[in-house]
């Protein structure tokens, strides 16, 4: 089925944004179960970023490039997002203790914003190299994407943001999702679509590593450990699957 890549830019887009409005759902589960299906979620998601990176947008970043280029750009990825990541917890351990919590609601804002974009940027360029590869790479966004919207509702919540402001300024910068991928699409016909992939890569690498890694194996329970465990390989195991099945 040949689709047009601006088709498949638009209409991941346009969903991915949509993903930002779940966050409401937090509402109406109690916390305990909240939390217990957000770990589940966290297990794939860890998985499914892995492997859509070695398996999917590696490979294809790296066709056009050596490897030692390739390797650069996928560490400036990783680069990048710790640095950011850097200066959000620097601002918010620098608050005095009586500022109120809300400066910090709109750093998580901004934050979300520019992954948000430099998102739609990589995985559009694996859309356009190959449709396949965007389709993984998507997924696993979008695998990522659930747990992280629902806590940054959470967070814009008790930052003092009223329920439905929380909700409308988190999918405001979800927004820019499909804003990188329209860019890119534009940019295609001017540059080399390998190194945005690859600082992609660099992304989902540094998020799985850094953020969902930790948060499925800080679990004294055997059982719990072995089911997030479980969960992470099958998310590992699904995109390797799925790129020995799309091989070309």
């Amino acid at each position: 089925m040949n689709i047009d890549p601006l088709i498949w830019i638009i209409v991941g887009g346009i969903l991915m944004s949509a993903i930002a409005l779940i966050g409401a759902l937090a509402v109406f589960i109690k916390p305990k179960t909240l939390d217990r299906i957000l770990l589940l979620v966290v297990s794939v998601a860890a998985g499914t970023l892995l492997g859509g990176a070695f398996f999917h947008m590696i490979p294809e970043g790296a066709r056009s490039m050596g490897v030692h280029a390739a390797g650069a750009w996928v560490v400036a990825g990783f680069t990048v997002f710790l640095g950011l990541e850097q200066f959000l917890h620097w601002h918010q351990s620098h608050r005095s203790e009586d500022e109120a919590v809300a400066p910090v609601t709109y750093l998580i804002l901004i934050g979300d914003a520019i992954h948000n974009f430099i998102g739609g940027l990589a995985i559009s360029g694996t859309f356009l190299v190959n449709p396949q590869a965007g389709i993984i790479a998507w997924i696993a966004a979008v695998a990522h994407e659930i747990p992280q919207e629902i806590g940054d509702y959470g967070i814009l919540v008790h930052g003092g943001f009223s329920q439905r402001k929380a909700l409308f300024w988190n999918y405001i910068t979800a927004l820019t999702f499909p804003l990188g991928g329209i860019i890119a699409y534009i940019a295609s016909r001017e540059i080399e679509l390998g190194p945005l992939i690859l600082f992609g890569a660099g992304n989902f690498l540094y998020i799985a590593a850094s953020d969902l890694v930790p948060e499925i194996k800080s679990h004294k329970s055997l059982a719990n450990a072995f089911g997030h465990y479980a969960l992470f390989i099958a998310g590992v195991a699904i995109t390797l699957i799925l790129a020995l099945a799309f091989h070309d």
